[in-house]
């Protein structure tokens, strides 16, 4: 089996596979300060809820946006699972093209979401990951990255307005049932929901524009699943892109099949 670990800002999520299919998914909070032996126990007992021995696992591969956890997973697979990690990154094959002037900037979990992306639902296609930030890329019909954008995210947004105003309250970000609140909980989240909303549209009709052709839009990342129905620009929501995108470029790089790694 497969384990794909996708390490966030804010959280990170799990996945392991056998062969091509996604046995199971779990998600738990992103910490610097978490020990490699507080994430082995954390990671054993999740998957123990699945019936998955940690000897079960003979492959790994992890993207992240937050470095120090880096070696802290190589760490945990290396110790607790008998097995070295691919870490994505400069030198990894990805099956894509990155057209940038600087390659290197391009975040991993970026290039794997459009490794993903291109792979299931050919090209051009748009992915907005609605995550710790917002970000939007673009992939050709010939499966190069041609770019994006890159605005805060929904949660982001609504804590800065907990956090920077006297008065705000934390809310919930739900669907609100209209557009004008009747009270302030309501008025903040028809601002950030509906607000994401017309920044998501308007950003793809931008790009599509750009693109000068018919284009997919892909939504994936924690909040997706709060903006991602209210509007017809996305056409679908896949909640395991970045996990899939591992599997990928995994295969891309060592294979389906493979034998655990010892020292």
């Amino acid at each position: 089996m497969l384990l794909a670990i996708d390490i966030g800002n804010t959280s990170i999520a799990f996945g392991v596979f056998r062969g091509e299919k996604l046995q199971g998914t779990w998600h738990a909070s992103s910490g610097i300060h978490r020990l490699p032996d507080e994430y082995a126990v954390l990671l054993s007992s999740l998957l123990s809820f699945k019936g998955i021995k940690r000897s079960d696992i003979s492959q790994a591969i992890l993207c992240s946006t937050v470095p120090p956890l880096v070696s802290i997973f190589q760490e945990v697979c290396q110790r607790y699972f008998g097995v070295n990690t691919l870490v994505v990154g400069a030198g990894t094959k990805t099956g894509v093209r990155i057209c940038m002037d600087n390659p290197r900037e391009v975040g991993a979990d970026r290039v794997v979401n459009a490794a993903a992306a291109h792979h299931l639902y050919g090209g051009p296609v748009i992915v907005i990951d609605m995550g710790t930030a917002t970000t939007f890329d673009v992939v050709s019909a010939d499966g190069d990255y041609l770019g994006g954008a890159i605005a805060p995210g929904v949660g982001i947004a609504s804590e800065a307005l907990w956090v920077r105003t006297a008065r705000l309250p934390r809310v919930e970000l739900v669907r609100p049932k209209q557009a004008i609140g009747r009270n302030t909980v309501t008025a903040i989240q028809s601002g950030i929901v509906f607000g994401y909303l017309g920044l998501i549209e308007g950003i793809v009709v931008r790009m599509r524009r750009e693109l000068s052709e018919e284009t997919k839009v892909i939504a994936t990342g924690g909040y997706a699943n709060v903006i991602g129905p209210e509007t017809p620009v996305i056409q679908e929501i896949n909640p395991d892109l970045t996990l899939i995108g591992l599997r990928l470029i995994h295969e891309l790089n060592i294979g389906l099949e493979g034998s655990k790694d010892h020292d």
